[in-house]
Protein backbone atom coordinates (compact mmCIF):
# COMPACT_ATOMS: atom_id res chain seq x y z
CA UNK A 1 0.00 0.00 0.00
CA UNK A 2 1.63 3.72 -1.03
CA UNK A 3 2.37 5.56 2.33
CA UNK A 4 2.43 9.25 3.14
CA UNK A 5 4.50 10.81 5.99
CA UNK A 6 2.97 13.70 8.07
CA UNK A 7 5.23 16.12 9.51
CA UNK A 8 4.59 18.43 12.16
CA UNK A 9 2.67 17.99 15.72
CA UNK A 10 -0.98 19.95 14.60
CA UNK A 11 -1.13 17.60 11.65
CA UNK A 12 -0.27 14.59 13.40
CA UNK A 13 -2.52 15.08 15.60
CA UNK A 14 -5.35 15.98 13.81
CA UNK A 15 -4.83 12.56 12.06
CA UNK A 16 -5.18 11.00 14.87
CA UNK A 17 -8.16 12.67 16.04
CA UNK A 18 -9.82 12.07 12.55
CA UNK A 19 -9.11 8.38 12.71
CA UNK A 20 -6.65 8.71 9.94
CA UNK A 21 -5.44 4.61 9.34
CA UNK A 22 -1.99 5.41 10.53
CA UNK A 23 0.77 2.50 10.16
CA UNK A 24 3.72 4.04 13.22
CA UNK A 25 4.12 6.80 14.48
CA UNK A 26 8.18 7.86 14.10
CA UNK A 27 9.08 10.44 16.92
CA UNK A 28 12.34 11.56 17.85
CA UNK A 29 14.50 10.00 20.59
CA UNK A 30 13.49 11.27 24.07
CA UNK A 31 10.76 14.09 22.92
CA UNK A 32 8.50 13.53 25.30
CA UNK A 33 7.83 17.92 25.26
CA UNK A 34 4.45 19.25 25.13
CA UNK A 35 1.91 18.24 22.89
CA UNK A 36 4.26 14.90 21.90
CA UNK A 37 3.02 13.69 25.19
CA UNK A 38 -0.48 14.17 24.17
CA UNK A 39 0.32 12.78 20.57
CA UNK A 40 1.95 9.75 22.11
CA UNK A 41 -0.75 9.09 24.17
CA UNK A 42 -3.62 9.32 21.59
CA UNK A 43 -1.36 6.84 19.01
CA UNK A 44 -1.61 4.18 22.15
CA UNK A 45 -5.42 4.61 22.42
CA UNK A 46 -5.63 4.10 18.73
CA UNK A 47 -3.19 1.19 18.87
CA UNK A 48 -0.49 2.42 16.57
CA UNK A 49 3.10 1.74 17.35
CA UNK A 50 5.32 4.16 18.35
CA UNK A 51 9.12 4.13 17.17
CA UNK A 52 11.53 6.37 18.31
CA UNK A 53 14.85 7.59 15.81
CA UNK A 54 17.35 9.57 14.75
CA UNK A 55 16.11 13.25 14.13
CA UNK A 56 17.69 12.79 10.84
CA UNK A 57 15.61 9.92 10.08
CA UNK A 58 12.75 12.51 10.23
CA UNK A 59 14.57 14.88 8.78
CA UNK A 60 14.75 12.62 5.71
CA UNK A 61 11.49 11.21 5.92
CA UNK A 62 9.33 14.72 5.99
CA UNK A 63 10.92 16.32 2.67
CA UNK A 64 12.00 19.61 4.30
CA UNK A 65 9.03 20.44 6.44
CA UNK A 66 9.39 21.28 9.29
CA UNK A 67 8.31 18.13 11.80
CA UNK A 68 9.06 19.08 15.40
CA UNK A 69 10.20 15.74 16.23
CA UNK A 70 7.10 13.48 14.77
CA UNK A 71 6.47 11.96 11.82
CA UNK A 72 3.47 9.52 11.13
CA UNK A 73 3.46 6.89 8.48
CA UNK A 74 -0.18 6.70 7.14
CA UNK A 75 -1.96 5.60 4.07
CA UNK A 76 -1.67 8.45 1.29
CA UNK A 77 -5.15 10.47 1.39
CA UNK A 78 -7.30 10.20 -1.21
CA UNK A 79 -9.26 12.97 -3.61
CA UNK A 80 -13.22 13.15 -2.88
CA UNK A 81 -15.67 13.27 -5.75
CA UNK A 82 -18.02 16.21 -5.61
CA UNK A 83 -20.59 13.88 -5.01
CA UNK A 84 -18.93 12.94 -1.71
CA UNK A 85 -19.03 16.90 -1.11
CA UNK A 86 -22.25 17.26 -1.78
CA UNK A 87 -23.22 14.24 0.09
CA UNK A 88 -21.40 15.57 3.14
CA UNK A 89 -23.94 18.67 3.33
CA UNK A 90 -26.82 16.68 2.44
CA UNK A 91 -26.18 14.82 5.87
CA UNK A 92 -25.50 18.00 7.89
CA UNK A 93 -28.74 19.10 6.22
CA UNK A 94 -27.04 21.80 5.60
CA UNK A 95 -26.96 24.09 1.91
CA UNK A 96 -23.93 23.04 0.27
CA UNK A 97 -20.51 25.58 0.69
CA UNK A 98 -18.11 25.03 -1.70
CA UNK A 99 -14.60 26.65 -2.90
CA UNK A 100 -13.09 25.96 -5.58
CA UNK A 101 -9.53 26.90 -6.40
CA UNK A 102 -8.64 27.85 -10.21
CA UNK A 103 -4.94 27.03 -10.54
CA UNK A 104 -3.55 27.70 -6.71
CA UNK A 105 0.42 27.06 -7.24
CA UNK A 106 1.66 27.87 -3.87
CA UNK A 107 1.28 25.59 -0.82
CA UNK A 108 1.27 28.09 1.85
CA UNK A 109 -1.98 29.71 -0.04
CA UNK A 110 -3.35 26.35 -0.54
CA UNK A 111 -3.03 25.49 3.06
CA UNK A 112 -4.65 28.52 4.15
CA UNK A 113 -7.37 28.40 2.18
CA UNK A 114 -8.09 24.91 3.54
CA UNK A 115 -7.29 26.00 7.28
CA UNK A 116 -9.94 28.64 6.96
CA UNK A 117 -12.40 26.60 4.63
CA UNK A 118 -12.86 23.86 8.03
CA UNK A 119 -12.92 27.62 10.31
CA UNK A 120 -15.83 28.54 8.32
CA UNK A 121 -17.62 25.45 7.85
CA UNK A 122 -17.01 24.65 4.04
CA UNK A 123 -18.23 21.12 2.89
CA UNK A 124 -15.43 20.64 0.59
CA UNK A 125 -12.60 22.29 -1.64
CA UNK A 126 -12.59 21.76 -5.74
CA UNK A 127 -9.21 21.94 -7.22
CA UNK A 128 -7.70 21.34 -10.50
CA UNK A 129 -5.45 18.73 -11.61
CA UNK A 130 -2.62 20.66 -13.29
CA UNK A 131 -1.00 23.87 -13.14
CA UNK A 132 -2.28 23.62 -9.40
CA UNK A 133 -1.08 22.91 -6.13
CA UNK A 134 -2.08 19.40 -4.44
CA UNK A 135 -2.31 17.88 -1.09
CA UNK A 136 1.96 17.44 -0.47
CA UNK A 137 3.20 17.73 3.17
CA UNK A 138 3.68 21.15 3.02
CA UNK A 139 -0.05 21.92 2.37
CA UNK A 140 -0.92 19.90 5.35
CA UNK A 141 1.62 21.28 7.43
CA UNK A 142 0.39 25.00 6.82
CA UNK A 143 -3.41 23.86 6.85
CA UNK A 144 -2.35 22.52 10.80
CA UNK A 145 -4.52 19.47 10.09
CA UNK A 146 -7.36 20.67 8.15
CA UNK A 147 -6.83 18.23 5.49
CA UNK A 148 -7.59 15.74 7.79
CA UNK A 149 -11.38 17.69 8.09
CA UNK A 150 -11.94 19.26 4.45
CA UNK A 151 -12.52 16.99 1.63
CA UNK A 152 -10.60 18.25 -1.74
CA UNK A 153 -12.21 17.25 -5.25
CA UNK A 154 -9.23 17.20 -7.94
CA UNK A 155 -10.93 17.36 -11.18
CA UNK A 156 -9.60 17.37 -14.94
CA UNK A 157 -11.83 20.48 -16.07
CA UNK A 158 -12.65 22.78 -13.74
CA UNK A 159 -15.17 24.79 -15.61
CA UNK A 160 -17.15 21.52 -16.70
CA UNK A 161 -17.50 20.66 -12.71
CA UNK A 162 -18.71 24.03 -12.04
CA UNK A 163 -21.54 23.02 -14.64
CA UNK A 164 -22.34 20.20 -12.10
CA UNK A 165 -22.44 21.91 -9.20
CA UNK A 166 -24.76 24.53 -11.04
CA UNK A 167 -27.00 21.13 -12.17
CA UNK A 168 -26.71 20.72 -8.82
CA UNK A 169 -28.26 23.70 -7.54
CA UNK A 170 -25.27 25.86 -6.51
CA UNK A 171 -24.84 29.72 -7.38
CA UNK A 172 -21.42 30.24 -8.41
CA UNK A 173 -19.71 33.43 -7.15
CA UNK A 174 -16.08 34.39 -8.61
CA UNK A 175 -14.29 37.04 -7.09
CA UNK A 176 -12.74 39.11 -9.91
CA UNK A 177 -11.32 43.12 -9.69
CA UNK A 178 -13.12 44.18 -12.04
CA UNK A 179 -16.69 43.02 -10.69
CA UNK A 180 -19.36 45.32 -10.37
CA UNK A 181 -20.93 44.50 -7.04
CA UNK A 182 -18.53 44.66 -3.86
CA UNK A 183 -18.81 41.38 -2.13
CA UNK A 184 -20.78 42.49 0.96
CA UNK A 185 -23.55 44.04 -1.38
CA UNK A 186 -24.10 40.36 -2.80
CA UNK A 187 -26.17 37.42 -1.17
CA UNK A 188 -24.10 35.03 -0.47
CA UNK A 189 -26.42 32.67 1.29
CA UNK A 190 -27.67 29.56 0.24
CA UNK A 191 -26.04 26.93 -1.81
CA UNK A 192 -23.06 28.48 -2.86
CA UNK A 193 -19.54 27.38 -4.28
CA UNK A 194 -17.24 30.29 -4.60
CA UNK A 195 -14.32 30.41 -7.03
CA UNK A 196 -10.95 32.04 -6.05
CA UNK A 197 -8.50 32.74 -9.31
CA UNK A 198 -4.55 31.67 -8.89
CA UNK A 199 -1.61 33.92 -7.47
CA UNK A 200 -0.72 35.82 -11.14
CA UNK A 201 -3.66 35.72 -13.34
CA UNK A 202 -6.59 35.88 -11.13
CA UNK A 203 -9.69 33.88 -12.57
CA UNK A 204 -9.19 31.93 -15.88
CA UNK A 205 -11.35 33.30 -18.62
CA UNK A 206 -13.84 29.77 -18.94
CA UNK A 207 -13.68 29.85 -15.40
CA UNK A 208 -14.83 33.68 -15.33
CA UNK A 209 -17.54 32.82 -18.13
CA UNK A 210 -19.29 29.66 -15.77
CA UNK A 211 -19.90 31.90 -12.95
CA UNK A 212 -22.96 33.00 -12.02
CA UNK A 213 -21.74 36.28 -10.91
CA UNK A 214 -18.74 38.43 -9.54
CA UNK A 215 -17.79 40.01 -6.79
CA UNK A 216 -14.96 42.49 -5.93
CA UNK A 217 -13.06 43.17 -2.29
CA UNK A 218 -12.61 47.04 -2.45
CA UNK A 219 -8.54 48.15 -2.58
CA UNK A 220 -7.80 51.33 -1.13
CA UNK A 221 -3.92 51.48 -1.62
CA UNK A 222 -1.79 51.00 -4.52
CA UNK A 223 -2.32 47.50 -4.95
CA UNK A 224 -5.19 46.51 -6.89
CA UNK A 225 -5.64 42.67 -5.52
CA UNK A 226 -4.85 40.86 -2.09
CA UNK A 227 -3.07 37.20 -1.64
CA UNK A 228 -5.74 34.35 -2.97
CA UNK A 229 -5.66 33.26 0.94
CA UNK A 230 -6.59 36.43 2.07
CA UNK A 231 -9.03 37.04 -0.63
CA UNK A 232 -10.63 33.50 0.02
CA UNK A 233 -10.42 33.53 3.43
CA UNK A 234 -12.79 37.88 3.24
CA UNK A 235 -15.07 36.20 1.17
CA UNK A 236 -15.57 33.13 3.00
CA UNK A 237 -16.33 34.68 6.70
CA UNK A 238 -18.81 37.20 4.34
CA UNK A 239 -20.81 34.08 3.47
CA UNK A 240 -20.70 32.58 7.48
CA UNK A 241 -21.67 36.27 8.63
CA UNK A 242 -24.56 35.93 6.23
CA UNK A 243 -25.61 32.57 6.85
CA UNK A 244 -25.23 33.07 10.78
CA UNK A 245 -27.49 36.05 10.20
CA UNK A 246 -29.83 34.20 8.30
CA UNK A 247 -30.31 31.80 10.78
CA UNK A 248 -30.40 33.73 14.01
Amino acid sequence: MAEEHIAGRNPVLEALRAGRPIHRLLVARGAVEGSIRQIRALARERGVPVQEVDRARLDALAGGVRHQGVVAVAAVREYASLEDILSRARAAAEDPLLLVLDGIEDPQNLGSLLRTADAVGVHGVVIPGRRAAGLTPAVAKVAAGAVEHVPVARVTNLPRAIAELKEAGLWVCGAAPGAPTVYHEARLTGPLAVVIGGEDRGLSRLVAEACDFTVRIPMRGHLNSLNAAVAGAILLYEVRRQRDKGAS
